[in-house]
């Protein structure tokens, strides 16, 4: 098990997933890093990080590439490009990657949520799914979606970052992730 002082959370403080993860890591007393940047609303106050123009420009992104490998459209409007790119420091900062969402038919996760678990995947980190139409946890191994049973948070530094829709299952799986993964 992780002490949970020696652990840090990344995300982007947004309302729903990030929002929860971040209100039980301060719980757990555990270190918290928000990437924002100028214009960003968020919930989470604690850890803010906003990024310059100029950090933002360092994971930017080809929304073409991005609307291709997710199959589907994105606005090419400045926020949305920011707030890719917000993402990209997210997953780049985290060892283990930890998404609430759904799993698309395509393997990839709904909503701006899947640019953060395809990029995990392009990045080859630890990917952790909690699916909230199938009330399940998968991991991406070898290109495919597997069941996992009780997963952890295994490292020291994680991301977590998801819909902001966020339902009783995802609260009680995010809950269930914690209580298993570290010690008081």
């Amino acid at each position: 098990m992780l002490n949970p002082k020696q652990c840090v959370l990344y995300s982007g403080g947004a309302a729903g997933t990030e929002q929860f993860f971040g209100a039980l890591a301060e719980g757990w007393g555990i270190e918290e890093v928000n990437y924002s940047f100028d214009g960003h609303q968020i919930e989470r106050q604690r850890g803010v990080r906003v990024l310059t123009n100029e950090e933002l420009a360092l994971k930017d992104v080809s929304l073409t590439y991005v609307s291709k490998l997710m199959n589907r459209e994105y606005t090419r409007a400045p926020l949305f490009r920011k707030v890719l790119q917000s993402i990209c420091w997210q997953i780049s900062s985290g060892s283990q990657i930890i998404v609430v969402g759904s799993i698309q038919p395509d393997n990839t996760v709904k909503g701006g949520t899947g640019w953060g678990a395809e990029f995990a995947k392009i990045c080859n980190k630890p990917l952790l799914v909690f699916d909230q139409d199938r009330n399940d946890w998968f991991s991406w191994i070898e290109d495919t979606w597997k069941q996992v049973e009780n997963p952890v948070i295994d490292q020291r530094h994680f991301t977590a970052t998801g819909t902001r829709f966020l339902e009783d299952n995802g609260r009680d799986a995010i809950q269930g992730i914690f209580a298993r993964s570290f010690n008081r």
